[in-house]
């Protein structure tokens, strides 16, 4: 049995498998075993997949804090590029966890062909509790909770396998920056999906296949279960679980200007007026562009 995992589980095909008995989850991984996000391409290899990752600021930072001979978690690594990326030229211990066994055969395939041995897969629910307590010096957690059943006791469970003074990214979709998406979704029901490549800006600059478009279209706009969520929401539950802020974007503080080489260094948490001052503003930015995900790391402490 795995070190990190509280009973014994199957390994089926090189992933430790659970049954999947929830209703809610088993919508969800119905949805990604029809369209899997990200898919792989043909071509893609261990160079090919660090050139995707190194592109995106947020994972490229991640990476770089961590460093070596740590333990991390990525939940909902669907296809498991992102957990890969993390895995490739460190000795860190990866662990991607995800519902849809579909997403993760792809993962475990493109592990094995490209001879990778410190990344393992792990296919549950995360409301059936499996991991264990203390054990992880970084979580990584973007854009999942809010496609499940109940966010707040996710996050409840996740934090238990945090250590003390580790550090857990979370992205959810904002109740204020999502509303542009929230108004194209409800424009193309009226008018169809083709007005989403005219009035989305992200999509229009996608450089991908149409199979990876339509799979982006339905993970962003047509998902089974989505909630919206706040800033001063997340703070109450890291709060609950002895989690200290330690930076956000968009910032809590009067702080317009971030820069993300000091992402993981503890900024001021601001007031109830300037965080939702910040939020409002993602409706007129690139975050809210870009589907209003809003990102909050927490510390664990001892």
């Amino acid at each position: 049995m795995a070190s990190y995992l509280k009973k014994k589980f199957e390994k089926k095909n090189g992933v430790f498998s659970f049954d999947i008995n929830d209703t809610n989850t088993k919508k969800v991984t119905e949805f990604y075993k029809t369209t899997p996000f990200p898919n792989y391409k043909e071509d893609d290899n261990k160079q090919t997949i660090l050139e995707k990752g190194n592109k995106n600021i947020l994972a490229r930072q991640f990476k770089k804090f961590i460093g070596y001979q740590k333990k991390i978690l990525e939940v909902g690594c669907g296809t498991g590029q992102l957990s890969i990326f993390f895995s490739i030229n460190t000795n860190n211990e990866i662990v991607g966890l995800d519902p849809t066994i579909d997403s993760l055969k792809l993962a475990k395939n493109f592990a094995d062909n490209n001879d990778l041995k410190n990344i393992e897969l792990v296919n549950a629910d995360i409301f059936d509790d499996v991991l264990v307590d203390n054990y992880f010096d970084f979580i990584w957690c973007n854009g999942v909770l809010h496609h499940t059943k109940d966010p707040k006791l996710a996050f409840d469970i996740l934090s238990k396998s945090l250590k003390s003074n580790g550090y857990i990214l979370l992205g959810l979709y904002n109740k204020i920056g999502r509303i542009r998406t929230i108004l194209r979704k409800y424009l193309s029901k009226i008018f169809g999906k083709k007005l989403l490549y005219i009035l989305d800006p992200t999509l229009k600059n996608l450089k991908v296949s149409k199979e990876e478009r339509d799979a982006w279209i339905q993970d962003q706009y047509f998902h089974p279960i989505e909630s919206l969520h706040t800033l001063d929401e997340i703070l109450s539950w890291f709060k609950k679980n002895n989690i200290d802020f330690i930076n956000s974007i968009p910032s809590c503080d009067f702080e317009f200007s971030q820069d993300y080489e000091d992402l993981f260094e503890k900024k001021a948490v601001g007031t109830l007026y300037s965080r939702i001052l910040n939020q409002i503003s993602m409706i007129f930015n690139k975050f809210g562009s870009d589907g209003g995900l809003f990102i909050v790391i927490g510390k664990k402490k001892n």
